[in-house]
């Protein structure tokens, strides 16, 4: 069986030269290029390389399996450090790779004249721009609280070690199919009145963010910004659709945890 891929890297010198050198490589073990329709996508550079990777084919999402080679720190995304390029390309070439599939974010933008669907992996973030980001915020149809504050963080399983930890959400693991609602400075008076801790919701569940007013606010889609005043309601639940990665070797969403934020030097 012939392996279709491409690659997508950051685009500074090093990156590009690893590139190249995968090309080499893959050439030589009989893999064929592919850019437009490819089964195995390579991201060489780090997290955010990987989330362009994955925006770019996200309408090929069901058909593709990612690959991480990181170029700098270790990321959630990236299995293999620079030097690996070769171990990587024959384990490639020559072995049946386990899937992992993560849960993603389906983000429904509501206006008085459409709807618009994108699709996260790692966080989708409301904010206001003029100031105090107003929003009913629904659970399951029903009122949930009253919002007011700076914004709302949506975040997938593997999005949760990312803006969401610093909002102080739970790390939750990716084979929970869920998304998790954190605050981003709430206002709490005798108006107003929020929950104050992240919240977890299972597939099949879904949380409205509903414009109180009309209000300027920038979205971002994982790192796709952009910036509305016409948004009426915004509906956030588990997608139907995964984003599949190919390991070739174990390597688990704990210890990835544990190196990206305590790291192996600290033994009791």
């Amino acid at each position: 069986m012939h392996l279709n891929y491409t690659v997508i890297d950051r685009g500074d010198e090093l990156s590009r030269s690893l590139a190249a050198k995968f090309h080499l490589l893959a050439g030589e073990r009989g893999m064929i290029r592919n850019d437009a329709r490819p089964n195995f996508v390579i991201s060489i550079g780090g997290d955010g390389t990987l989330l362009q990777a994955y925006h770019k084919f996200v309408e090929r999402i069901d058909d593709i399996s990612f690959v991480g080679v990181h170029t700098g720190h270790l990321g959630f995304y990236a299995d293999w450090k620079a030097d690996e390029l070769e171990e990587l390309v024959a384990l490639m070439a020559e072995n049946e790779p386990r899937i992992v599939s993560y849960p993603l974010a389906k983000i429904e933008l509501e206006t008085a004249n459409d709807k618009t669907c994108f699709t996260a992996l790692n966080e989708f973030t409301l904010k206001g721009v003029d100031g105090t980001l107003v929003a009913q915020i629904n659970i399951n149809d029903e009122l949930f609280e009253m919002f007011r504050g700076d914004g709302i963080v949506i975040s997938t399983p593997s999005g949760s070690t990312a803006y969401n930890k610093s909002l102080g959400g739970a790390i939750v693991h990716p084979s929970m199919e869920s998304i998790q609602m954190a605050e981003i400075a709430s206002i709490n008076n005798r108006v107003y009145r929020t929950l104050g801790s992240s919240v977890l919701l299972p597939k099949h569940h879904h949380v409205d963010i509903i414009s109180s007013k009309k209000q300027r606010i920038t979205l971002a889609i994982d790192h796709i910004s952009i910036l509305r005043d016409d948004i009426r309601a915004i509906r956030c639940a588990v997608s139907d659709h995964k984003i599949s990665f190919a390991r070739y070797r174990p390597f688990t969403f704990w210890n990835r945890v544990r190196e990206a934020f305590i790291g192996y030097d600290h033994q009791q």
